[in-house]
């Protein structure tokens, strides 16, 4: 159960793919115009990353390795065909906003990259957890910004207006520029608060490195 706690958390927060690894980034700038868009992708890829994270960890032991890449791909796309057909039918209206995006979902370095480092690796419960915490993350990661430039770019929030009468919304934020400008903003943010804490804990430390069970660094 640690394992599996220590996977999301790894996703949500260590190794966020937006904030931290920065993967991912096509579909990051393009569809988050809209709270409702950015939700919308991020559960998408959580679901396709979440199965296929299964399937390659119970057919790790039977794919060759010198063609587990294609392997790979051939799993990604099934569910990805699967979950763009489910949008198309339940869901009309976002699958007309997330368009070309929800194919371009195959050759995510997100889902490629935990397929091979993690999945292909490891049994079957720990990758099902590894796929949810990174899926979150990047679901997190692009609500974030999403409601960032729909508030400032529209005042309004997955639809709602939310700003007083007299905003006048601030259009580039909806652009392609306002795009690399949140995105930068928010991982500034976010390194400023991991930073933050790093000093916190140094400042705790009594300097008691003989007895002391952390490894920081005056401890190595």
């Amino acid at each position: 159960m640690n394992k599996c706690v220590e996977r999301l958390n790894n996703g949500l927060v260590k190794e966020n793919p937006t904030f931290v690894l920065m993967l991912g980034m096509c579909p990051t700038l393009a569809v988050t115009t809209s709270a409702i868009n950015g939700l919308g992708m991020g559960l998408t890829t959580t679901v396709v990353l979440v199965m296929s994270n299964l399937m390659i960890s119970m057919l790790r032991k039977i794919i060759p390795s010198n063609q587990r890449v294609p392997a790979f791909i051939v799993v990604v796309a099934s569910f990805v065909t699967m979950v763009e057909f489910l949008l198309e039918g339940f869901v009309p209206s976002l699958y007309d906003s997330l368009g070309i995006y929800i194919p371009l979902i195959v050759v995510n370095c997100i889902i490629l990259g935990r397929a091979e480092s993690y999945a292909s690796k490891n049994p079957v419960i720990p990758s099902i957890f590894d796929g949810l915490g990174m899926g979150l993350g990047f679901t997190l990661g692009l609500t974030s910004i999403a409601m960032v430039r729909e508030i400032l770019g529209n005042g309004t929030i997955f639809g709602q207006t939310i700003m007083p009468s007299f905003y006048e919304p601030i259009t580039i934020f909806v652009l392609a520029p306002g795009a690399f400008f949140v995105v930068g903003c928010l991982t500034a943010f976010q390194n400023k608060m991991k930073t933050k804490n790093k000093l916190t804990d140094k400042l705790a430390c009594n300097q008691g490195c003989l007895t002391c069970a952390n490894k920081c660094a005056s401890h190595k």
